[in-house]
């Protein structure tokens, strides 16, 4: 097998059957101040989150000023900032020299510290205080980076948004020439928050990613409003959930719009673990609430008249009434005992039970 069907994080297992991991990207909401940066960890883990996340760039590393001026009206959600993308990163990255505090904060709140690297620099920063790696879907073209962050010997969550199932199995492939811990996750990278983005979701990629890659655990990284699409993709399978997180939606910023806040976050878990509960194992059993209402709900046959004992039954002494008492005949068993004496004397409306029977 190539790939582990599932790892651990911490105290936590990844993998299908598992508690759906929760991951809060804080990303750039931090506004570029750390006392605030160090409130949203705090928040997200108040309101259920497993992980809070970075994204560990630097303006001149990710971006090329020019290549983007170049690019004209082909912006996306960029195009309404109202500073230049360059400058926008440059603003909202997150300062190198926080790292060690960011992590200790983590470790304060019991919560798991995460962050996405952007570059050869950032991967050695941060190497020593993860416990996973997460690639951006921005990155699943640049294959020799994400042999770099698999290289060190930690699981990695690989989102695929902007991307076809080609893009994919390469990335798939890379990742998995340096380790068997991957989670690939299905993203659709568009950061505008709009209701019209729910018919692009396509959770459906993830029954296709479960052919692809039997047992490999699945995730979601989602930027559309609420958690309908979680519901569904937890539905699906994913064992990994990531959603942009702030405190308020209305400050200023690029990810503050489409992120949850710490109400819809408490919600989205609250919901999820309920789902979690209601999804069960799969095999058709009568569950232990319901046992019951078997014997209240159910019919079995009850006598239509008194018998006496030795008398064999009729097709006409039997009906189907409730409740059906444990082993008492039931409907579709009547053949079995028209023509059969009782052991003992029955009277009408007694349920018949089987061990009165022959």
């Amino acid at each position: 097998m190539r790939y582990a069907h599932d790892f651990e994080l911490g105290s936590r297992r990844i993998g299908f059957g598992e508690p759906t991991y929760f991951i809060a990207d804080i990303a750039s909401s931090h506004d570029g101040q750390l006392s605030r940066a160090k409130e949203l960890i705090w928040l997200c883990k108040e309101a259920g989150a497993d992980c809070a996340k970075f994204q560990h760039f630097l303006a001149k590393d990710i971006v090329s000023d020019a290549g983007f001026q170049a690019l004209g009206g082909q912006m996306a959600h960029q195009a309404d900032w109202k500073d230049s993308v360059y400058d926008i990163f440059e603003k909202y990255q997150t300062p190198r020299d926080w790292t060690s505090e960011l992590v200790a904060e983590c470790k304060k709140a019991d919560i798991d510290f995460m962050t996405t690297p952007y570059d050869m620099e950032a991967i050695e920063l941060v190497d020593q205080h993860l416990k996973a790696y997460k690639v951006g879907s921005g990155d699943i073209g640049w294959t020799q980076f994400i042999e770099e962050i698999c290289s060190r010997g930690k699981p990695v969550f690989l989102a695929t948004g902007a991307a076809d199932m080609e893009d994919v199995e390469r990335a798939v492939a890379a990742a998995l020439n340096r380790t068997r811990e991957l989670c690939l996750m299905q993203c659709n990278t568009n950061y505008t928050g709009s209701l019209e983005n729910f018919a692009n979701v396509n959770l459906n990629v993830l029954r296709s990613f479960a052919l692809k890659y039997p047992g490999m655990p699945l995730g979601l990284s989602d930027h559309t409003p609420g958690h309908a699409a979680v519901l569904g993709a937890v539905t699906l399978g994913v064992c990994a959930v990531e959603k942009h997180f702030t405190d308020d939606n209305k400050r200023d910023g690029p990810d503050h719009p489409f992120s949850m806040n710490p109400v819809s976050w408490r919600d989205m878990v609250d919901r999820t673990r309920e789902l979690e509960l209601a999804l069960g194992d799969g095999v058709k059993r009568i569950e232990a609430n319901e046992f019951d209402s078997s014997v209240v709900q159910r019919r079995c046959m009850r006598l239509t008249r008194d018998i006496a004992e030795g008398e064999t039954i009729a097709e006409s002494d039997l009906e189907a009434l409730r409740p059906r008492p444990e082993g008492s005949v039931e409907p579709f068993e009547v053949d079995l005992v028209v023509g059969q004496p009782v052991k003992t004397a029955l009277k009408k409306g007694d349920a018949l039970m089987w061990e009165a029977v022959g």
